[in-house]
């Protein structure tokens, strides 16, 4: 019998819109290593998105929330953001918690979650090996990111989970990340007038660790819930 085509899992309503050049092609050829990954993937796992992954969430949205990588069994699983691994608990948790967000997370793109004034994008769009992507791979991302930056009329504030995307956030901005260092809890008010905030990244090994407890994260977000009041 043969396998059933890969369902898009995420619908046609839910399709980021606006500039093609902040959204990589399916297949996008960039990076080699990524590109290798993402066919070994496709043939393990015919049924997964095995793609680059969209940005979700409303484009007039007041918040951009930035991850690292899709993970392989999450996001380049599911094809939405942060769904399918333990990441998204968290970080879908609190975004509803603090009305960036309405329904419920089910781990699934027909979960019926809805964002709220926010949009989710990482700062590299395809699945890396062990879920490290290489320096080079993340500058050659960073145009993408730019785009949807600046392809968001309303945008106010952004949400850096972990170093990574802290840096790709300033380098999208033409700003040098060693001027600026991470540091959780930290609001940086950048030259052109976007909050930039900071947070550990939701993964399981950070709030496993301690490192990131739920209510430092809440901090985080309700912190900037009250600013874009």
């Amino acid at each position: 019998m043969s396998k059933a085509a890969p369902r898009s899992p995420v619908r046609p309503s839910d399709r980021p819109g606006g500039p093609e050049a902040s959204e990589p092609p399916h297949d996008c050829p960039l990076c080699p290593r990524l590109v290798e990954y993402r066919l070994a993937n496709r043939a393990a796992q015919p049924g997964w998105w095995n793609a680059p992954v969209p940005s979700w969430g409303d484009r007039s949205a007041a918040l951009l929330v930035v991850g690292l990588a899709p993970g392989v069994r999450g996001a380049n699983r599911t094809g939405r953001p942060f769904t399918g691994d333990f990441a998204g608990v968290l970080l879908y948790e609190t975004l509803i918690r603090f009305g960036f967000a309405t329904g419920s997370y089910g781990a699934d793109p027909d979960d019926g979650l809805k964002l709220q004034d926010a949009r989710i994008v990482n700062a590299v769009r395809c699945v890396p090996p062990a879920n490290l992507p290489l320096p080079a791979e993340i500058r050659t991302c960073n145009g993408f990111l730019q785009a949807e930056i600046v392809a968001m009329p309303r945008l106010r504030a952004m949400l850096a989970l972990g170093v990574v995307a802290h840096n790709a956030v300033l380098r999208a901005r033409g700003l040098s990340p060693s001027r600026q260092p991470f540091r959780h809890g930290q609001v940086l008010t950048l030259p052109d007038g976007l909050l930039l905030a900071d947070s550990y990244h939701v993964s399981r090994y950070n709030t496993n660790t301690g490192r990131l407890t739920t209510p430092m994260f809440e901090a985080v977000v309700q912190d900037l819930r009250t600013r874009l009041v």
